[in-house]
């Protein structure tokens, strides 16, 4: 009677152990889950924030991630000389720029504002 009892719970305990199988699913399935909404969006902002460093030209009116704002007046590979005042330059990291300004982008924001 006491052997009996012995191989019957041996057997529930080794039905309930998880398999390696069904671990390794469910860690793939967590990393495609990171991916496709953190890490492929994160890779889409950057791309599309290095675009529009790429595409920074005189003339452009622009936003600095320190919430200047100001004209550029110089574009050099690394550096913009911005124009924040009349008669007021200051050199900025080309990566320091958060946006460029444009007539649509204020547009939009100021019909938001009211």
């Amino acid at each position: 009677m006491l052997i009996n009892s012995a191989y019957a719970q041996a057997a529930d305990a080794a039905a309930q152990t998880p398999s390696m199988t069904g671990t390794v699913i469910q860690l793939v399935l967590i990393f495609v889950i990171f991916y496709f909404l953190l890490i492929r969006p994160q890779k889409r902002a950057m791309h599309a924030h290095q675009e529009m460093l790429d595409t920074i030209k005189k003339n452009d009116k622009i936003l600095t991630a320190g919430g200047v704002f100001g004209v550029v007046k110089k574009v050099k590979e690394d550096e913009l000389t911005v124009e924040i005042a009349k008669d007021v330059e200051v050199q900025v990291s080309r990566t320091t720029v958060k946006e460029i300004i444009t007539a649509e982008k204020k547009e939009a924001k100021e019909k938001k504002s009211k």
